[in-house]
């Protein structure tokens, strides 16, 4: 079961660890082997042995995830909270830190392009909607200040990453 979920999915040690005890769970396969001989269930022991084998590799599944996430605009804090989810250990959480944080401003931009907020929306806005705009892009994840600057900006045709430096 481990084996064929690996296969299939991008996956943690933690998840794999939920899942594996879910099915355990839901097989009723908890109780006390009849058979001496019979092999113990040991689900943190099996998602360690596949990370051991190589089939999961949990910084690599948290680089990728973080890169995703910030192409689609979503900010640090948004990202750390994935990596909660998916059972990330601080370790490879901090590891990967740095490089959220120099993509931070781009993430930022993108999330703004995607809904047409500060230098890519059409410049009509209020200060109701400015506060909406704001609020949006902290709950994307993004810092206080980042999201400020952007949501103050004038509607721009070009709009460089340094102008938000």
């Amino acid at each position: 079961m481990a084996l064929r979920y690996v296969e299939r999915f991008a996956t943690t040690r933690g998840r794999l660890t939920d899942y594996l005890k879910r099915k355990i769970r839901e097989r009723e396969w908890g109780g006390a082997p009849t058979d001496p001989a019979a092999p113990t269930l040991d689900p943190v022991g099996l998602a360690q042995r596949m990370a051991d084998l190589g089939y999961i590799d949990d910084r690599a599944f948290a680089e990728q995830r973080a890169a995703a996430m910030q192409r689609r605009g979503l900010g640090g804090r948004r990202v750390a909270g994935a990596f909660r989810e998916a059972g990330i250990d601080e370790g490879d959480a901090e590891s990967i830190a740095p490089a959220i944080e120099d993509r931070a401003i781009d993430s930022a931009l993108a999330f703004a392009r995607r809904k047409r907020i500060g230098p890519y929306g059409t410049g009509d806005s209020d200060r109701k909607s400015q506060d909406k705009q704001l609020a949006a892009m902290i709950r994307a994840g993004h810092r206080f200040d980042l999201a400020r600057r952007i949501v103050a900006a004038p509607p721009s045709d070009t709009v460089e990453s340094s102008d938000f430096e």
